[in-house]
């Protein structure tokens, strides 16, 4: 059997729908974000970068950088294999402590990625809860559905954001058996933000668990940057809160944070975290020093919630189409896949711009977007450049615009 014609098949399906994925080949340039260098075809160029999810630029801060060097020079590259074996360091735990005071909790655990993390937890609880009941966002994440899936628990999806139809979906379920209402407060395409305080209502009324994935909103909200639970005040009434160190703290990495039993009890039952390799110590110091900055520092999100605020006051001024959200997300659409790339090309090839194009299967079908993330670092010269080559590049592709 000929396999790599069955491989090519699928990817020419996906060619032809516009949905064939193309990566820049992109190299970040220390202490100058969001310049990067493209290399394409042979020769290299400077672009600027905006659609990071580094949001703060904190991947490149110098107190990171430097903990993230010094600590590779004293402790070399990697963990030296899983935790449970021989790859626990006295940085994880120093970052596990931060970690727990950033969100008022009792423990925290590290995995390898934010992706991980939830389908750890997730498919732990779902399986080691006797007859658990998981009510899932309708607009969750893959890493969760996943864990949700790979858990094998009984699933409940309830409308996005919709805390009555949540309601309605837990007064259903016998009051003897687990529940877990798992959600996100920012989430990562449309850019809307969750009704915290509502839904954790719900849930304590029947009493189920609370599991919140602020992977988007760690770093960026709250008085310390603790998130959207922690500007609500609502922390101490979450069970369960799973953030990722690879976005607005600028390094690698995912965790969960909650009680010193529940923590204990994912640690100890979770195949995500029990076999792989830890993170390395640099990478975990430099993480620590990026939230220590930022539980004092409002800087960096003051300057980038300007920004934000300023970019949209540029595209709404030129009626180019942006999703209305009260985060830092603007997702500008287009609702054509193959327009969407052409866009993209177009602002890398002319204008030196790096915007990815968001397509199927990330977003649905006709919602295809250009995902734009305005940094502290982006200058306003660098918005009002970004905002010309938008507009030329609508007119250019007879797109609509808004009206006022």
């Amino acid at each position: 059997m000929d396999f790599d014609a069955l491989f090519t098949k699928q990817i020419d399906a996906l060619k032809e729908e516009g949905n064939y994925r193309i990566f820049a080949e992109l190299e970040r340039k220390c202490g100058q974000f969001p310049r990067a260098d493209n290399h394409h075809e042979g020769r290299k160029r400077e672009i600027t970068v905006w659609c990071s999810n580094d949001y703060l630029g904190m991947g490149q801060h110098p107190d990171v950088v430097r903990a993230m060097v010094e600590t590779a020079e004293s402790c070399g590259t990697g963990a030296g294999g899983t935790r449970n074996i021989s790859g626990t360091n006295h940085h994880h735990l120093v970052l596990e402590r931060e970690l727990a005071d950033l969100h008022n909790k009792e423990s925290a655990l590290l995995f390898s990625s934010g992706y991980v993390s939830n389908w750890a937890a997730l498919s732990t609880l779902g399986s080691r809860l006797p007859g658990a009941v998981i009510l899932s966002d309708a607009l969750n994440h893959a890493s969760m559905i996943e864990g949700i899936r790979h858990s094998r628990a009984e699933k409940v999806i309830w409308q996005h954001n919709d805390p009555e139809d949540l309601d309605r979906k837990l007064a259903a379920i016998p009051a003897h058996r687990p529940k877990i209402v798992a959600f996100e407060s920012v989430y990562s395409m449309d850019g809307d933000i969750a009704p915290i305080r509502e839904i954790v209502e719900v849930a304590e009324k029947h009493g189920a668990m609370t599991y919140i994935d602020e992977v988007h909103a760690v770093g960026m909200y709250g008085p310390r940057g603790g998130g959207v639970a922690e500007r609500e005040g609502l922390m101490d009434r979450i069970t369960l809160i799973e953030g990722t160190l690879g976005k607005a703290f600028g390094t690698f990495g995912g965790y969960i944070t909650g009680s010193a039993a529940l923590c204990d009890f994912i640690r100890s039952f979770a195949s995500g975290f029990i076999f792989t390799t830890a993170l390395p110590p640099a990478v975990a110091a430099a993480a620590t020093a990026s939230i220590r900055h930022l539980k004092t520092s409002e800087f960096e999100r003051l300057r980038q919630r300007r920004q934000v605020a300023k970019l949209r006051a540029h595209l709404e001024r030129i009626g180019i189409p942006h999703l209305p959200n009260p985060s830092h997300i603007i997702p500008v659409m287009i609702k054509d896949p193959v327009k969407c790339r052409m866009i993209s090309d177009m602002l890398m090839e002319d204008w030196g711009i790096y915007v990815q194009p968001i397509n199927y299967p990330t977003v649905p079908k006709g919602t295809e977007r250009l995902r734009i993330t305005p940094s502290p670092l982006h200058t306003d010269d660098d918005i009002a450049y970004l905002v010309e080559a938008l507009s030329e590049l609508w007119s250019h592709c007879a797109m609509a615009r808004q009206v006022a």
